[in-house]
């Protein structure tokens, strides 16, 4: 009996295990992996329409595979794709996104196409929380430029603040402004009027604004003086404000009596029939003393050629470089770039102006003290401060 015990165990076993039922099904397809740690924003520091969506790639993540992006809009939500987006990237803007709308985003990793990835499923789609765009008042990007503003703004009230308690502010000498009485008093010596020409702008060209308020400190010399003065104009509006400074600077001198109308004319709008009648104003009067001070064009060098050929002295003055060689060739004295700008300043020693003129070159300083660090910095590999300098 015992023998014949293990061999109907074992019969019995092998009965069981044929009549048990095989599993005959296919197996499931493999599925790609999901992205992790998916996170949907408003995007910082922008004006609004926009969302920041930011995810990381999962490991051995395929050839072939993409990353899709899906939206869906509330109270229904739904799923509908946006966009594509090849791996690596790990972050998308949707720029399509209407402020105050909540917004859910999914993400997903799928075949680029049938054939990239064959047999192989999409991965799970991972879900955001509602999200909504709206404007922001502060770019975090541009967190140095504002620093520098600040910086800089400081140092302009700390300098008008100095030049207001009558601190010494100092300008380096500019010859051409200097120059001025020098010209006027020779005119007055030779019984010769003054030519001073504004450029041929309108009063929405800051040059021509420049050149006014040097118009404004020339024609107090000449009431000063008593010296003839001629202001032609090719531009309406110009000529209007012109005519106005120079009564007033009549009027501040306490010589009403010698501004005439006619001081300042106007001659005509149209560019070269100026230029040929002020350069013949010049070869028949023979002014002692000529300002070319404002913006020109191609009339920069006829001017300058007949008032040179006249004798007289010239000053000119102009940010634009492209007329600056003319001006240097053919005059005594030549304002240039921002010289012009800060003549107002060094003129009538105002303590606002001065005070602006002494920060700017104290922050051109700062800026040329940075670049120089900065560069020997970088050439001896020891940090790279550029990146602090870059906006956005």
């Amino acid at each position: 009996m015992k023998s014949v015990a293990p061999f109907l165990i074992g019969l019995f076993l092998s009965a069981a295990a044929f009549a048990a039922p095989t599993d005959t099904s296919a197996p499931a397809p493999p599925e790609l992996p999901a992205p992790q740690q998916f996170v949907a924003k408003d995007k910082p520091g922008d004006s609004g329409g926009a969302v920041l969506l930011t995810w990381t790639d999962p490991p051995a993540i395929p050839a072939g595979a993409e990353i899709e992006v899906l939206r869906a809009q509330a109270p229904a939500y739904e799923w509908q794709p946006i966009d594509l987006v090849k791996p690596g990237a790990g972050r998308y803007q949707d720029t399509s996104a209407k402020d105050g709308v909540d917004y859910r985003y999914e993400v997903r990793v799928r075949p680029s196409s049938a054939d990239s990835l064959a047999g192989v499923m999409p991965g799970p789609a991972v879900a955001s929380d509602p999200v909504r765009s709206h404007d922001n008042w502060f770019k975090i990007e541009r967190t140095n430029s504002f620093i520098a503003s600040a910086i800089f703004v400081a140092i302009i009230l700390t300098s008008i603040a100095a030049a207001r308690s009558g601190k010494e502010i100092f300008i380096r000498r500019i010859a051409g402004l200097n120059a001025i009485d020098e010209a006027i008093g020779r005119a007055t010596e030779i019984g010769k009027k003054v030519m001073y020409i504004p450029g041929i702008q309108s009063m929405d060209e800051i040059q021509t604004v420049a050149s006014l308020a040097i118009l404004g400190n020339v024609a107090r010399s000449t009431a000063r003086y008593g010296t003839d003065l001629d202001v032609p104009n090719k531009d309406p509006l110009t000529f209007a404000s012109a005519r106005e400074v120079v009564r007033s600077a009549y009027l501040a001198e306490g010589r009403p009596d010698l501004f005439r109308e006619e001081m300042v004319n106007y001659v005509t709008y149209d560019q070269f029939a100026f230029t040929a009648a002020v350069s013949a104003r010049m070869t028949r009067e023979k002014p002692a003393a000529i300002f070319l001070v404002g913006y020109f064009f191609a009339e920069s060098l006829i001017l300058a050629e007949t008032g040179q050929s006249t004798g007289a002295i010239q000053i000119a003055g102009q940010a634009d470089p492209t007329q600056l060689p003319f001006f240097v060739a053919t005059c005594d004295y030549t304002l240039i770039g921002e010289e012009l700008y800060a003549a107002s300043a060094y003129l009538s020693r105002e303590p606002v102006l001065l005070g602006s003129i002494r920060g700017q070159d104290i922050a051109k300083g700062i800026l040329i003290l940075i670049a120089i660090v900065g560069v020997v910095l970088a050439s001896v590999h020891v940090v790279d401060i550029s990146s602090l300098l870059r906006t956005q």
